[in-house]
């Protein structure tokens, strides 16, 4: 395949390697210093783009990507406000859109399991909910997608729990996300469930960014072909 990846950061560099190992080819690398490049591009120039940019500019890439026939995979978080309008224009345009808030299969799975015990814990209120994500320093949204969708998934279970808030302490009706950032840290998420009598704890911790980048360039490969709007749950096959 030949990969465009737009964001060049850590992110994008983790990817490229992945991306070469496994014999695909970066034909453009774009980033700040050259973010006029993505405007020559269209679907017969690249197969797949991985977007990996910052919340400011991740609308404008996609909605290029999926107006000019380029399948895009997408892991910037803090946009999402507009992820609707995005999924909108991929469908209006036959492309094929692909977001994660986190692309490692491990976090997927933990994913599940997040809504598995909140459904199971919804009946003992005596327990008090809290969830917590930690970080590197360079991560400028505040609480990480993965974080909020860690936290959706508990309301989706958890009917008492009506909203999250970015605070340590949330009212009765809400899940409470403390944010972390701490240099060199790739993420660290931990949901709690503690009553007076006992504390019940799950806990993911990325050791490095490889397992994100890996899972980048899997959806690459998954979406070539395909039209339509996709996430983790579609490549990985959970129910």
């Amino acid at each position: 395949m030949n990969i465009t990846l737009i964001g060049y950061g850590k992110m994008g560099k983790a990817i490229e390697q992945i991306a070469l190992h496994k014999g695909h080819e970066v034909t453009y690398k774009i980033d700040q210093n050259n973010h006029d490049l993505l405007h020559t591009l269209n679907g017969s120039k690249t197969d797949a783009a991985i977007e990996f940019t910052q919340p400011e500019q991740a609308f404008h890439n996609l909605k290029y990507c999926l107006e000019n026939g380029i399948p895009v995979v997408c892991g910037t978080t803090g946009w999402l406000e507009k992820r609707k309008e995005i999924e909108a224009i991929c469908q209006h345009n036959k492309g094929a859109f692909f977001y994660a808030s986190n692309y490692s299969v491990g976090v997927n799975i933990f994913f599940h399991l997040n809504k598995w015990l909140a459904s199971v814990m919804n009946g003992y209120p005596e327990y008090h909910i809290t969830t917590e994500e930690i970080h590197h320093t360079e991560k400028k949204d505040a609480p990480s997608g993965t974080s909020i969708t860690l936290a959706e998934g508990i309301l989706q279970h958890y009917p008492a729990k009506t909203n999250w808030v970015n605070e340590a302490l949330g009212k009765a009706n809400e899940v409470p996300i403390v944010s972390k950032r701490e240099p060199n840290v790739p993420g660290t998420h931990t949901i709690v469930y503690e009553s007076a009598i006992d504390t019940i704890e799950i806990k993911h911790t990325a050791h490095s960014r490889e397992g994100f980048a890996q899972g980048a360039v899997l959806a690459a490969e998954w979406l070539k072909g395909k039209t339509g709007v996709f996430g983790m749950d579609d490549l990985l096959k959970i129910k």
